[in-house]
This record gives structure tokens, C-alpha cells and sequence, in this order.
């Protein structure tokens, strides 16, 4: 049977607190998992001293953690990101990639325009193709 790596969640409404669990891939969001391997409160704390940025509260046994990825749990989107932020997977999507992206979609490229309407359309001699592998 599949084995994952997920959040469960706990906590109050408006207040929610995530365990981080492992609990086979078919049981619900909230059944009893496997084991608890740390917790994770999305909602950002202000820093202890007043000054700063706030921070998420985020712990982990990296020990159990490394020890399911070694035998083959499968992260989900949003464990994988909690544990590329500890260095134990690389970051499934890297800034570079995501800010390459936004700038190829904007609004005011004119490569995203077409004239659908039966008039004259894309001029393709004006038109510069991407080179090179993706």
C-alpha cells in the first residue's frame, strides 16, 4: 500500500494547525496516521522582539522524515515545499522557473495576441520563434 506524507488538520475554525503525518494514501485527511512527524501553523507569528518580518511556526523530526522518504513515502505538493525549506528535497518548483514563466505570459507580449475574427491575422515573417530545448 502506498505510504504518504501529508498534513492533517487540527485546531479551531479560523485557527488551523497541521500535523504532519504519515498515514497510508487511501485512509481520510483526519483518520489516525501512522505516526506524527511534526506540525505546521500556516498563520504567521510577529517576531519575539517586535522587529521584523513574521514567521510561520514550522517543526519537524527530520530524523523520522528522512527515514520515510528512505523507504519510499511519497510528499505531497505542500509537505514537499515544508521539507525543501529544511534542505531535505530539492525545491519542486524553483523561483527562477516560476519568475521565467510570469515574464513569458504578460499581458503585453505581442506574441499572445491572435486575430480570431477572419481578418488578417499574425504576421509570421515579424515573428520570432524561441530557440534552444526546454
Amino acid at each position: 500500500m502506498v505510504v504518504k506524507l501529508r498534513l492533517a488538520r487540527f485546531g479551531r475554525r479560523h485557527a488551523s494547525v497541521f500535523n504532519i503525518v504519515v498515514a497510508h494514501a487511501r485512509t481520510a485527511r483526519d483518520s489516525r496516521p501512522l505516526e506524527v512527524i511534526g506540525t505546521y501553523d500556516p498563520v504567521p507569528k510577529p517576531p519575539a522582539d517586535g522587529v521584523g518580518k513574521s514567521v510561520k511556526d514550522i517543526q519537524l523530526d527530520t530524523a523520522r522524515a528522512k527515514y520515510w522518504l528512505g523507504v519510499g513515502a511519497q510528499p505531497t505538493d505542500t509537505v514537499w515545499r515544508l521539507f525543501s525549506l529544511f534542505g531535505l528535497l530539492d525545491p519542486k518548483w524553483p523561483i527562477s522557473h516560476i519568475q521565467a514563466k510570469n515574464s513569458k505570459a504578460g499581458p503585453e507580449s505581442p506574441k499572445s495576441t491572435q486575430n480570431l475574427g477572419g481578418g488578417q491575422g499574425i504576421d509570421m515573417s515579424q515573428t520570432q520563434l524561441p530557440t534552444g530545448t526546454s
